[in-house]
């Protein structure tokens, strides 16, 4: 039986589809990405945060986005701020963010948890994550929910979702094809409503329901008329992940 981290990465790899770039991030999103690359998708272009355009490791996982295993088998080797270019040139469709605070609105807090000049924690920053949120077309946001992550407002807001509704982005000069696409908890999967920009509930988890949305969210969150249970991870599926993160790095 998959474990509720095993079952996010497994949902996260289904929505990158075959032929398009993904931005790859350090933990989870490495998983998802690297697991669609062996499952359904093996044309999907992996590019590394750290640098690195269409690496595909064969041996032992890489810890994080900068270690040389991500250049295997890869197109080249550049630097942090070229790969950020490639977003800036509209080539790169999807990319993963995680964050300790996110929004109705899909807005991101990467920064600190409190007050900016006493902080209660202080926490990386942005790093790539604003570049991601403001110019791939689509985001995919990996995290855990509850109601101190899912919150009415930021402590800081370090990586742009909708802003405030419909027009934010486009007010703050955004590309108009870009935006938070999904996000992905422990308890479902969740869209955002294409005229008010607000979360949505799309798909649940087996073994959570409709009370556990809300029970977990300081914020209201709408839930689609149509939503449905997620599909169980396949035993190919579950079989792959584990054997891409034997030692339970990411997945224990």
């Amino acid at each position: 039986m998959a474990n509720d981290t095993e079952k996010m990465i497994i949902t996260a790899s289904r929505l990158l589809p075959q032929d398009t770039a993904v931005y790859v991030g350090t933990g989870m999103p490495l998983l998802a990405s690297v697991l669609a690359l062996n499952t359904h998708a093996p044309d999907l272009l992996l590019v590394y945060e750290g640098g690195g355009v269409g690496g595909k490791p064969t041996g032992r996982l890489p810890i994080q986005v900068s270690e040389s295993l991500t250049y295997e088998n890869g197109v080249t080797v550049g630097s942090m701020d070229y790969v950020m270019s490639l977003a800036q040139a509209g080539w790169i469709q999807y990319g993963f963010l995680g964050g300790a605070q996110i929004d109705q609105y899909g807005n991101l807090n990467t920064t600190v948890i409190g007050d900016w000049e006493k902080p209660k924690v202080r926490l990386p920053g942005s790093g790539g994550g604003a570049d991601i949120a403001s110019l791939c077309e689509r985001t995919i946001i990996i995290m855990g929910q509850d109601k101190r992550k899912f919150v009415e407002r930021l402590d800081f807001l370090t990586s742009p979702g909708y802003f405030d509704g419909p027009e934010g982005r486009a007010k703050a000069g955004l590309p108009a094809n870009t935006g938070p696409y999904r996000v992905i908890t422990q308890i479902g999967v969740y869209g955002f409503d294409e005229e008010t920009r607000k979360m949505t509930l799309l798909h649940l988890f087996e073994g959570y329901t409709l009370e556990d949305v809300q029970a977990n969210s300081s914020f209201p969150i709408a839930v689609s008329e149509d939503w449905s249970y997620i599909e169980p991870p396949s035993a190919e599926e579950l079989e792959t992940l584990r054997s891409l993160d034997p030692d339970g790095v990411v997945i224990a």
